[in-house]
């Protein structure tokens, strides 16, 4: 049954690094992190500007098809949870948002590596089993 399950690896940065990883190329934020991210043919996305993307989609196109719109609007404009979600990666391999086991593990391993308090803490590797993980709410009131 676990073969089923794809996986996916977070980080959570300083705010010095969050800050410089969103506004500038990774390679230039910090070339450790860049080198492991080349090495698993990943990219990152902080996870405030994912929903901040999500919100305006969800407002240009209709937010009745967006069923996390409300959910995700009173996250973003949540100060305490936008910080949090400020310095929150998301890493992408191949461009996907979840992949298998083997490539999640030795990416959480080398991220693992890296992790200090000074700038990456917190490296986690999630799998997409439901029972693991907190849901979203269907639709959010």
């Amino acid at each position: 049954m676990a073969d089923e399950w794809q996986y996916q690896v977070r980080f959570t940065a300083s705010d010095a690094l969050a800050s410089a990883l969103r506004e500038s190329d990774v390679h230039v934020a910090y070339a450790a992190l860049d080198a492991v991210l080349r090495a698993h043919r990943a990219s990152i996305r902080c996870q405030y500007d994912a929903f901040a993307d999500y919100v305006d989609e969800a407002e240009r196109l209709g937010t009745d098809r967006y069923p996390l719109y409300a959910w995700t609007r009173a996250t973003i404009d949540n100060p305490e949870k936008k910080r949090k979600y400020l310095a929150a990666f998301t890493v992408y391999v191949d461009g996907d948002e979840v992949y298998d086991a083997p490539v999640a593990q030795s990416l959480h391993a080398a991220l693992r590596a890296l992790s200090d308090e000074a700038r990456i803490a917190n490296v986690v590797l999630l799998d997409t089993n439901p029972a693991n993980n907190p849901q979203p709410p269907a639709r959010a009131a």
